[in-house]
């Protein structure tokens, strides 16, 4: 009887593994860039993610210090002055992708869910990402506008001109089956 039960419990954990694909090394990147001045862009290439292909749901997680920028200086006042990432080290995103069917090759659908950053979370709805399904691996892509006053997030009067309140944020998630 001990051997039905531990069979059937592996033979469900076998089955609901086969649901997820997973990577370690997602990429975002962000840009709140004005023209004529310094560019302010960062990219992060070690975002882990993860969907369930049987029901859509998707959660990302980027450390916010692997965000790296050209500039040192900008990266450590990015670090100690706006995301605070020793207090808050982690922006994470969890939603739903609205009908995804992991029997279409290349798909343009919605998603929603949440953004965690600096503390704050913001709702994002109808968010269009594309998805490329390629034997045992789905590229997710996309992107937003996030805007820093929504996560709290003071761009000081001395450079207020420098650096833009609407960021650029966009993604890019190679997915492996797990």
């Amino acid at each position: 009887m001990k051997k039905i039960i531990y069979l059937v419990a592996f033979v469900c954990i076998h089955m609901t593994a086969q649901n997820k694909f997973i990577t370690k090394t997602g990429v975002i990147n962000f840009e709140a860039s004005v023209p004529a001045f310094e560019e302010v862009a960062a990219k992060n290439n070690s975002v882990t993610a993860i969907i369930n292909t049987e029901n859509g749901e998707f959660a990302a997680l980027a450390l916010v210090k692997g965000f790296r920028f050209k500039n040192a200086l900008m990266e450590e006042h990015f670090n100690e002055n706006y995301a605070e990432s020793d207090q808050f080290p982690k922006a994470t995103f969890k939603g739903k992708i609205d009908d995804f069917d992991l029997k279409k090759d290349t798909s343009t659908y919605n998603i929603e869910g949440s953004l965690t950053f600096h503390g704050k979370t913001k709702a994002l709805k109808d968010l269009a990402i594309t998805i490329n399904i390629k034997e045992n691996t789905i590229i997710m892509s996309g992107k937003f506008i996030a805007k820093a006053s929504d996560f709290d997030i003071d761009i000081p009067k001395i450079v207020r001109n420098k650096i833009a309140e609407d960021v650029m944020v966009s993604f890019e998630f190679e997915l492996n089956k797990k």
